[in-house]
């Protein structure tokens, strides 16, 4: 109670009237001391026995008629603030009690007492949360109209998408069959199993030489045209591969695209150059005119370019640059000489006995110098792609042997070709002997059977 009656005193009249208008604001669901609080604060903040002897002066200046008819309102005050006071706690009861009905075991007879601690503790519901209904995925129609599924909007985008997806997928596949066809067109692999069968011992640059002309037949479109520099000392085969060249060539694209160029034999002295420079430009242009139109590639080759005046050096590497026109850019160039054949020689037979495992070839290896050397001769080496052929080891030239007495009708017999093999000179070089001119002698030994 915030109001205690002492006996034989009446409370004052203005603390019974504040009172009972504070007990009519007063909010249950308030804590006690929150209400308190407010209580203070309405009655100016001022505690209730401060305003008891604020009003006891004025009392005993009133006479007894006026005590009593105050003291019958007064009780008449209590009495509803009882009233009040009554309903407050069984309200507060009834919260208590449903409350602590979810913590207390149903088996427990203890008393429940209400506290002020709980009041504001979430209550749990005991309600089962209810589940959203999944929308069917029937339509419902009503009854006076037509049922039709609804149409499916489609994208566009969608289809360009695909379709272009196709056309990517169909130009590559055509793309890879045009290289297959190219390929097959020139017949690579009889000429691969011609050079096997008939070149001895220069299998790593015949290996490398097939390569590139893989690699530029393979498509029409190119950027340059594909140069090859064939470079050894005598005998070693470069010019049998040059006539191998020509004639498989002249076999899959025809004669008038293949060109086999004897400096010696065209250009036979000095007078000459003019012509010739002429006429090598002016034959050039047309087989190149003429391979466009078919949409083939020709075939340049040329032997002897040791002995090719500078003139004509020059006339041919502004045809292999030309600018003018892209047809220049679809040919096959290849140049057969012995530039550097003496320190080819020399490179070899130094290096042959050094173990090579886990280095570069010897080809490798010796390409970087050739390379610098042909640049001082001409710089129409520049771009050419170099192929330097080996000394032939004397097994290589047994081999030669019995080739040749095959084709002449001689029986190979093993004792006789060892016995014409020694009869030429070698370079000894620990356990290997390398032929001073390699198979050229062969042809003549033959002949004279």
């Amino acid at each position: 109670m915030f109001l205690r009656l002492a006996v034989g005193k009446s409370p004052p009249l203005s603390l019974l009237s504040s009172s009972v208008k504070l007990l009519e604001e007063f909010d249950i669901s308030k804590p006690h001391t929150s209400c308190y609080s407010e209580c203070l604060l309405k009655m100016g903040e001022q505690d209730p026995s401060d305003r008891l002897r604020e009003d006891q002066p004025k009392e005993t200046k009133e006479n007894g008629v006026g005590s009593f008819s105050q003291f019958s309102s007064s009780v008449r005050t209590m009495v509803r603030i009882r009233q009040k006071y009554l309903a407050m706690k069984k309200r507060r009861l009834e919260i208590a009690a449903v409350s602590s009905q979810s913590f207390v075991s149903p088996r427990s007879t203890s008393p429940k007492v209400f506290t002020f601690e709980n009041l504001y503790d979430p209550v749990p519901s005991t309600s089962p949360r209810k589940r959203k209904k999944k929308r069917k995925g029937r339509v419902l129609y009503p009854n006076n109209s037509l049922r039709a599924v609804p149409t499916k909007e489609s994208s566009r985008a969608k289809n360009c998408l695909y379709l272009l997806f196709i056309i990517v997928f169909l130009q590559i596949y055509n793309a890879i069959e045009n290289l297959d066809d190219h390929v097959l067109k020139y017949d690579l692999e009889g000429l691969e199993k011609t050079i096997k069968r008939e070149v001895f011992g220069q299998q790593e640059v015949t290996e490398q030489l097939l390569g590139h002309l893989h690699d530029y037949l393979s498509t029409y479109v190119h950027n340059k045209p594909l140069v090859l520099s064939l470079h050894g000392p005598t005998g070693v085969g470069k010019s049998h591969v040059g006539r191998l060249l020509a004639q498989h060539f002249r076999s899959v694209v025809g004669d008038e695209l293949v060109m086999q160029y004897f400096v010696l034999h065209h250009c036979p002295t000095d007078d000459d150059i003019p012509q010739c420079t002429k006429s090598l430009d002016s034959h050039v242009s047309e087989m190149v005119t003429q391979a466009e139109e078919a949409e083939k590639i020709p075939v340049f080759i040329f032997d002897e370019v040791e002995h090719m005046p500078r003139e004509l050096l020059d006339t041919l590497r502004d045809l292999i640059h030309s600018q003018n026109n892209n047809e220049y850019l679809n040919a096959i160039y290849i140049l057969i000489s012995n530039l550097g054949h003496e320190d080819i020689t020399k490179f070899v037979l130094h290096n042959s006995s050094v173990s090579v495992s886990g280095r570069l070839s010897l080809s490798q290896e010796l390409t970087p110098w050739l390379r610098s050397y042909l640049q001082r001769h001409h710089m129409l080496f520049l771009e050419a792609e170099l192929l330097p052929f080996m000394l032939l080891e004397k097994s290589h030239v047994m081999d030669c042997f019995i080739d040749e007495m095959s084709r002449e009708g001689f029986y190979p017999d093993r004792s006789h070709v060892e016995r014409l093999a020694e009869e030429l000179s070698y370079y000894i070089v620990g356990e290997q002997e390398f032929s001073h001119t390699g198979c050229r002698q062969v042809v003549a030994k033959v002949n004279l059977l």
